[in-house]
């Protein structure tokens, strides 16, 4: 017999904790360059991978990317209020995704 009311409440708790996570990544992401310090991650090589990046076009990527930086009309304190508001969105999504490893480990123990 299949339990449609607990699939319901595991469904509604899965689609909130995945809005949650991706909503506070991706707005952190955009304080994050809102305050000047665009992420610039140069991509691993796979021997499988469809794009490969050469050497010249990570450097011209992170000078694009200084670029924008110093082209940012915010002033230094907003600047800093946007740094912090990044570190707490990504504050908040560690919190959610330790909150689903805390309610998943007691399942695990039959708790």
């Amino acid at each position: 017999m299949i339990d449609w009311m607990g699939f319901i409440v595991v469904l509604v708790a899965a689609l909130t904790g995945t809005v949650l996570v991706v909503g506070f990544y991706a707005l952190g992401l955009k304080m994050l360059v809102r305050a000047g310090r665009v992420p610039v991650v140069i991509p691993a090589a796979f021997t499988d991978a469809i794009t490969v990046l050469t050497p010249a076009e990570i450097k011209s990527a992170a000078k694009k990317a200084a670029k924008a930086a110093r082209k940012n009309p915010l002033t230094p304190m907003q600047k800093r209020v946007a740094l912090i508001a990044a570190y707490c969105c990504f504050t908040v999504c560690g919190l959610a995704i330790l909150f689903g490893i805390y309610l998943i480990v007691p399942a695990l123990h039959g708790g």
